[in-house]
């Protein structure tokens, strides 16, 4: 889909270094290959140089008129999403990426249509139709280049129940229907913990927060007003990198500014975190945040040494005393790549159970709903190998004794940086009382911890004086 009106407004942002965006079947060509998707054998300086590693989805991509920038794309089972966004300043000297709010919508409205393709991606016929469909759907979500709606999956996928014009004027192109019943508010926010530890004096363990808020309002009228607030404990971290729904009316502009980039200082934003929008009818995603909280909800050592045909593991964990101590599920996987199925395993554990998966490569350290008083829970092994065979696991990075354990978990009605929804502080402006329905939850996402007796894979070293 090509939006004349914001080329149109790229070109006038731009003047002479406009580069423009070229035809469908050049514009292709040339994103293949710079997602290296084409001639990926062949060496090409201005793609493969070292001076361009990326540590993003946002490329450039060389055409005839010159290097168009920003492409947002990427690559999701089989399928590439992509979308040129537009930059509304100048692009000589390259504006940061947090500044460009069109990559946050393009982003979001890629990942609404792949949230629509990706169910049927098994089915050619049906993921055919649906991609046939789309055009249709993107008159509706983004009607003149802006998106307007990013839940791809809520909208009507025919023209003849699109509304040429709303029934009231004064209802946003988002609320493509009205409810009617007793209003209602449910509100999420679900946190998500990445770590990397290494247990190494060297090396510098790693750990990231971020959060989404997710709403789904049943209120009647054509544009309801609702205020939402999240709120911390006293002396929590602040919440940074704050990106809102379009939805949302009005914000302070010092609850954007707080970033994760630069180092905290005693003037940060640190709540309440005010939210007055107008909601669309479906489910959304309110806001995301991220956060930078002292310490990892588990802290964890893992040892595995090689003696002759054998390997012995040792694995200590201990829950921070500051989480909360209930958990829906709780395990450690401890894969081991690049050698034969499991022969003979030999352990002990001091809490929770080990089971060894169907293909014998993989030990599931089930821990459970709850650590015991200690907070403290430990495994050691001892486990030999038979012949490897092709469907045992390989990886090119986890060699040798280069290995780590994964935990996985989820505690609800948690979350890392205390942030929570006061059900008191949501106001409606509706007639009759609603009904405030507020959860959370904290779930980790890539928890790894590295093997401490051989090299990590990716070592951050402080630096030295």
């Amino acid at each position: 889909r090509r939006y004349p009106t914001v080329e149109l407004r790229a070109e006038t942002f731009n003047g002479s270094t406009h580069v423009p965006v070229p035809s469908d079947s050049a514009f292709l060509k040339a994103l293949l290959f710079e997602l290296r998707l084409v001639d990926d054998h062949v060496f090409v300086e201005q793609r493969d140089t070292c001076t361009r590693i990326n540590h993003s989805s946002v490329y450039s991509v060389s055409t005839a008129a010159g290097e168009l920038w920003p492409v947002l794309a990427f690559h999701k089972s089989g399928l590439i999403y992509a979308c040129v966004p537009l930059v509304e300043g100048t692009l000589e000297p390259r504006p940061p990426l947090l500044t460009v709010s069109g990559l946050s919508q393009g982003l979001a409205l890629l990942l609404g249509i792949m949230d629509y393709i990706s169910p049927s991606r098994k089915n050619e016929a049906e993921m055919n139709a649906k991609i046939g469909q789309l055009r249709n759907l993107l008159i509706q979500a983004c009607p003149l280049g802006t998106p307007l709606n990013t839940n791809i999956r809520s909208l009507n996928s025919s023209f003849e129940d699109i509304q040429e014009m709303p029934a009231d004027k004064d209802q946003p192109a988002w609320r493509s229907s009205t409810y009617k019943g007793k209003p209602q508010v449910n509100v999420c926010i679900t946190e998500k913990v990445k770590c990397m530890q290494y247990d190494q004096r060297d090396v510098v363990d790693t750990w990231q927060v971020y959060g989404a808020v997710n709403c789904k309002c049943d209120i009647e009228g054509s544009a309801p007003n609702v205020t939402l607030s999240l709120n911390l404990p006293t002396n929590a971290p602040p919440l940074q990198d704050i990106v809102v729904h379009h939805c949302v009316t009005s914000v302070d502009p010092a609850m954007l500014m707080s970033t994760s980039a630069e180092p905290l200082h005693d003037s940060v934003y640190n709540g309440p975190y005010k939210f007055p929008f107008i909601p669309p009818s479906d489910s959304f995603d309110l806001c995301y945040y991220t956060s930078q909280v002292p310490v990892p909800p588990i802290l964890g050592c893992y040892q595995l040494v090689e003696e002759g045909s054998q390997i012995k593991i040792t694995v200590n964990l201990k829950l921070h005393e500051s989480i909360k101590n209930s958990f829906e599920y709780c395990e450690a996987r401890i894969p081991f790549f690049n050698r034969g199925p499991i022969a003979q395993l030999e352990y002990k554990v001091s809490y929770g159970q080990l089971d060894l998966s169907r293909e014998k490569s993989l030990l599931v350290w089930v821990i459970g709903q709850k650590f015991p008083k200690s907070l403290e829970v430990s495994l050691t092994g001892t486990v030999s190998f038979g012949t490897a065979g092709k469907e045992h696991p390989t990886d090119y990075v986890s060699t040798g004794n280069t290995a780590y354990v994964k935990l996985y978990f989820r505690i609800p009605d948690f979350t890392l940086t205390g942030c929570y929804v006061d059900q008191h502080s949501v106001q409606i402006f509706v007639p009759g009382k609603p009904k405030i329905t507020a959860s959370r939850e904290l779930i980790s996402s890539n928890y790894y911890i590295w093997n401490s007796k051989a090299p990590a894979p990716m070592v951050y070293k402080p630096l030295l004086d």
